[in-house]
């Protein structure tokens, strides 16, 4: 069991906001092919785009024998949408995107579920993160970011599309300690997802916002935004991107890479767990499932069962430390 002494009144609260949710899902026989993914952020996010993209891969290439109907569940972050999916234990025709970022919401948001309560299926993808600004904006240069937020790190508006203890916050507060600034000051603004944060940034409401390169390649290209620096190890595969500098290129210590991935809800069978792996194994052999890879500049970071469990475990590892180490849980 993980994390005990949670706030029932939170975890109640979010229990009653997915079951009024889950009101709007999609009932299935037992005997049907057809799937429900649940998307645990607004449209244009992220898992939205990772869930959407294997979903059209799938369904292309008849992987599952039926089709899929997608729903976006929003609130707390992704915690509503990881109770929901905790709450259909037993449920066979049920799936889930997941990453960092729901990690992050079930410690700020004092969830009782997190990504270990559920089945886990399979990792699909990793990326780096990216440091946004408005097109007209003063920073020229992630130099010129950083030496503004030193001088007066209150006075700008830090934006991120996923909570609290998210990648688009977890990022940002580890960079602020990597350059001598104290995460407790940064103004950080949360955001449920790319699309909202996208709006943000164009509507001057934030001075930066921190999120995954893929989301916003068509408002980079529009000329709408710029991108500063990158969070990985090498500079983005993707044309709009290849200018854009890594940060230790411009001198900061500092790698960080985001990822996501496919859960079911608790108590399947193994034999189910294990068809829904297969299915899953097989999109990712497609070469429309590669391109969608090269398309949005992830890295192929594929794994699943077992695997993919320990992998969550140290990530939970990950998110609880970092928000510790930073005075922040």
């Amino acid at each position: 069991m993980r994390r005990l002494g949670r706030r029932t009144t939170a975890r109640a609260a979010i229990l009653a906001l997915t079951l009024a949710l889950a009101g709007c899902g999609v009932t299935r026989g037992d005997d049907s092919r057809d799937l429900l993914l649940i998307i645990p952020n607004s449209p244009g996010g992220g898992y939205d785009q990772t869930g959407r993209a294997a979903v059209a891969v799938m369904e292309d290439n008849d992987v599952t024998g039926g089709t899929f109907t997608v729903e976006n569940v929003i609130g707390a972050g992704g915690a509503a949408a990881m109770t929901q999916v905790v709450g259909e234990a037993g449920d066979e025709h049920t799936m889930m995107t997941v990453g960092l970022g729901v990690v992050g919401s079930t410690y700020s948001f004092a969830s009782g579920y997190g990504p270990l309560d559920a089945t886990p299926l399979a990792q699909l993808m990793s990326e780096p993160e990216g440091i946004l600004v408005p097109a007209d904006s003063p920073f020229e240069t992630v130099d010129d970011f950083i030496e503004a937020w030193k001088a007066d790190p209150g006075s700008l508006a830090i934006g991120g599309g996923s909570s609290p203890g998210g990648p688009d916050h977890l990022f940002p507060m580890q960079l602020a300690d990597e350059v001598g600034i104290d995460p407790r000051e940064v103004n950080y603004v949360s955001y449920d997802g790319g699309g909202p944060l996208t709006s943000a940034l164009l509507g001057a409401k934030i001075d930066a916002g921190f999120s995954g390169p893929a989301e916003f390649a068509g408002s980079i290209e529009d000329g709408e935004l710029r991108m500063l620096a990158v969070s990985g190890e090498e500079r983005s595969p993707q044309e709009a991107f290849a200018d854009v500098p890594t940060l230790t290129e411009s001198g900061i210590d500092l790698v960080f890479l985001n990822w996501r991935g496919l859960l079911a809800p608790p108590d399947i069978p193994d034999e189910r767990r294990d068809e829904l792996i297969g299915y899953l194994e097989t999109m990712h052999e497609t070469e429309e499932w590669q391109q969608t890879l090269t398309d949005n500049g992830w890295t192929d970071d594929f794994k699943t069962g077992d695997d993919f469990e320990t992998f969550l475990q140290e990530q939970d590892e990950r998110v609880s430390t970092t928000l510790d180490d930073l005075g922040l849980l």
